[in-house]
């Protein structure tokens, strides 16, 4: 099966294929791939009825829309009409039935995709790894000894391995560029609040934002068309004024990252590097925001069946809920200042470039990794350069470089300014063209195959 989702549906819509053929190969592709730890769900009853109906149309001559047939997954934080939303905790497992499809997952299947599967999730999003006390850890598709990311590792993990072109997550703090970096993928946070949010499971509603994973920026670009539900405004005028961040973001990063943001520095005729002086105390109010915002949610909970958590998302929530108010206030001040000065840098520049993640996809069993002589945690400094970006609201695409055969997969993040998400597309398209970004294929995707 082709990974484009473009090429899918051009041919279910020609009649060369069929939306039931494609849905069951696939299902039975990422069946047979269960090792990965990706699917939480199959779903294929629902699959066949979804792809009956694009069927239905295109033999009735009807258009079934951009997306006809294309198979994808969700994480397990969207509303599936009647499917319990776990959002990866054991807690929900038997919680009612969604009474209808998320927003997103409505208007992806109305434009003909056909969902799949629910995916592996750290619980609660509150997570780099997705590695999950209830339902396993997800295994990276490049090498299973080593991480998949998180928080939307599942859907990730699917995409990089070539089982779904499409699958959709929530980013919060990186949790779709982190997953979208070690798996050698494209991973979109959009512009705060033009895609809607409406039946996920939230983690910290100032913060949250659904997007898409895919394998190459065509794919994405109608794919947040779609979930946006208007057409992607123009990318507007040619690059003109391109920067690396320097200063937090050229610190702490492996040379595979700095070196390919070097090279996509020169092809864009970049400027000097910008340095961010919020940037260090962003991040820490990044994790402050997202502690207390998320330990109030579930304090009810906590209060009343704290061992129903995993071990480690129950400790980061009570140390959050106990944040005192006054180091939140300040905290959102930060966030302001941050803001500011990044929207600031974007007001002078149309794009800017940072690491997706310091490093490549770490071992399972490894607890830190060294980088430059500085040992870093192998899970949560994994968020290192996609956090403190969060607190703006600014599209950001994480874009894989291209690499030796045989190296991990590691991504460039691509920053623009609010509304801008044309001209990540557009960006990615003109350096996959010359060489400079691109998917690697998964050893696994070959077994698929």
């Amino acid at each position: 099966m082709t990974l484009s989702a473009t090429a899918i549906a051009a041919d279910v819509r020609a009649g060369c294929r069929s939306a039931r053929a494609i849905a069951v190969e696939t299902i039975d592709r990422i069946a047979a791939q269960a090792s990965l730890n990706a699917a939480t769900r199959l779903l294929r009853d629902r699959a066949l009825a979804d792809a009956a109906r694009v069927d239905a149309a295109v033999a009735a001559g009807r258009d079934p829309g951009p997306l006809a047939g294309v198979p994808f997954a969700v994480k397990d934080l969207f509303d599936v009409a009647g499917e319990a939303t776990t959002a990866g905790a054991r807690q929900l497992a038997d919680a009612p039935p969604a009474p209808r499809d998320a927003e997103v997952v409505a208007r992806l299947c109305a434009a003909g995709a056909v969902l799949v599967a629910t995916t592996n999730m750290d619980e609660f999003a509150y997570g780099f790894s997705t590695e999950n006390a209830h339902y396993g850890t997800t295994r990276n598709p490049h090498d299973p000894d080593r991480l998949a990311g998180g928080s939307s590792g599942g859907s990730a993990a699917l995409v990089g391995a070539g089982l779904v072109p499409l699958a959709l997550g929530s980013d919060t703090n990186g949790s779709i560029r982190v997953p979208a970096s070690l798996c050698g993928i494209y991973g979109l946070r959009p512009s705060f609040g033009v895609v809607p949010v409406a039946g996920t499971y939230p983690f910290v509603e100032r913060l949250d934002t659904v997007g898409c994973f895919a394998r190459s920026g065509e794919d994405m670009a109608i794919a947040h068309a779609v979930m946006t539900g208007a057409p992607l405004s123009p990318g507007g005028s040619a690059i003109v004024r391109v920067a690396p961040l320097g200063g937090w973001f050229a610190e702490r990063a492996e040379d595979a990252v700095l070196t390919g943001i070097d090279r996509i520095a020169a092809h864009l005729d970049a400027g000097p590097p910008v340095v961010l002086r919020w940037a260090a105390a962003a991040r820490s109010a990044g994790f402050m925001l997202t502690g207390a915002e998320g330990g109030h949610r579930h304090l009810p909970a906590l209060r009343r069946d704290a061992m129903a958590f995993d071990a480690g998302t129950r400790d980061r929530l009570i140390a959050g809920a106990l944040q005192p108010v006054a180091a939140v206030r300040e905290a959102e001040a930060v966030a302001e200042r941050f803001t500011d000065e990044l929207l600031g840098a974007l007001a002078t520049h149309d794009l800017l470039l940072a690491p997706a993640t310091p490093m490549a996809a770490p071992r399972i069993d490894a607890t830190t990794i060294v980088i430059d002589g500085q040992s870093l945690s192998a899970r949560a400094d994994l968020g290192l350069h996609t956090q403190p970006l969060s607190l703006a609201g600014v599209p950001i695409l994480s874009v894989p470089l291209a690499q030796a055969a045989g190296a991990m997969p590691i991504g460039v993040q691509l920053i623009a300014a609010p509304g801008r998400e044309a001209l990540l597309f557009e960006t990615a398209a003109a350096l996959a063209a010359a060489g400079l970004v691109a998917c690697p294929v998964a050893p696994i995707a070959a077994v698929a195959a």
